[in-house]
């Protein structure tokens, strides 16, 4: 695993989880909403873009990056959490530009 580099100026977090860890997840979601106050995405229990497991995503930026993946990476239990650059580019985003907080889960890269 290669920990995420602070390279790019924007930046998405997906959080997975399934039916199992969905409270647990959505305590993640609500700690990151009051105590980051970083907006959230929804709350995904269906498949969504590439994305083969239920989750949300947080926005973030270069700026926010130091705080918030230690932050996520000590808050996020036994769940991985796909971080990428967005860039111009969506299937280098969630390729060249991707980085695994756990362990790595497959994606649609046909849907980018």
């Amino acid at each position: 695993m290669t920990y995420p580099i602070n390279q790019h100026e924007k930046y998405h977090a997906h959080v997975y989880f399934n039916q199992d860890s969905s409270d647990f997840a959505s305590s993640i979601r609500n700690r990151i909403s009051t105590e980051l106050n970083m907006p959230v995405g929804n709350f995904h229990q269906k498949l969504v873009g590439p994305h083969l497991m239920w989750s949300f995503a947080v926005e973030f930026s270069r700026s926010e990056f130091d705080q918030l993946i230690p932050w996520l990476d000590s808050a996020r239990g036994d769940l991985t959490v796909l971080v990428h650059a967005v860039t111009d580019d969506d299937y280098k985003d969630h390729t060249d530009y991707a980085y695994w907080l756990g362990s790595e889960v497959e994606l649609n890269l046909t849907r980018l």
